[in-house]
């Protein structure tokens, strides 16, 4: 399978919003990737529900929405009703990891699971088949245009040995210091989707970018 972009709305023109949407609509691009965060489990503040719902009304693909946020489980429904497709939460930040995916899929729409650079894939062996999406921080979480951390090609390797061992279909997803030096490599390794901020909209053209990252 060829590898998906999600373009990081976090790193989008927030003065013109509608037009990065746009771009985003009629580039390569396969998902929106948005980033929610609280300020507890992060140490930054993104935008909530208003911000969602607005892409959601403008958007023509899926809405990949990430909760950087202590206690996701409390919100499920109502990112689903801002119009979330995806959502993943932080195996750092669930006590019942197991439930809160439970939950998620109940709502009719797809769980994924985030990991902390630091947190080894060991850890979710145990939803290896309640999980359709492992999103691998390749930076600390919190802010954009970090630097890439290169332990997380041999995570993502790992990652996927296990899924392929345990006949799990869940995607592989990749946040953080993506670019065009490391995209090629990620997918080689097993990533299916790559999140990419400011490696998009930082370029003089978004959606060629998009194209570039996509042929990785």
């Amino acid at each position: 399978m060829a590898h998906l972009i999600a373009p990081s709305v976090l790193s989008a023109d927030f003065n013109n919003l509608q037009q990065d949407i746009r771009m985003i609509n009629n580039s390569e691009a396969d998902w929106f990737h948005v980033d929610v965060m609280d300020g507890v489990f992060v140490p930054n503040i993104s935008f909530g529900f208003p911000i969602l719902k607005h892409i959601k009304k403008l958007s023509q693909k899926p809405l990949d929405v990430h909760l950087m946020i202590i206690q996701p489980e409390r919100y499920l429904e109502e990112f689903v009703k801002a119009g979330a497709d995806i959502i993943t939460v932080h195996y750092e930040a669930c006590t019942h990891l197991h439930r809160t995916l439970q939950s998620i899929r109940s709502l009719g729409i797809k769980a994924g699971v985030a990991l902390n650079p630091h947190t080894p894939v060991s850890h979710v062996e145990n939803v290896l088949h309640d999980t359709d999406l492992f999103l691998v921080m390749s930076v600390n979480p919190g802010f954009g245009g970090q630097q890439f951390i290169r332990q997380s090609f041999s995570k993502v390797t790992q990652l996927k040995q296990m899924l392929v061992h345990s006949g799990s279909k869940a995607l592989i997803e990749v946040d953080g210091g993506v670019d065009l030096s490391n995209a090629k490599e990620l997918a080689q390794c097993g990533a299916d989707v790559l999140v990419a901020g400011n490696a998009v909209f930082g370029t003089a053209d978004p959606a060629a970018t998009i194209q570039l990252l996509k042929k990785g």
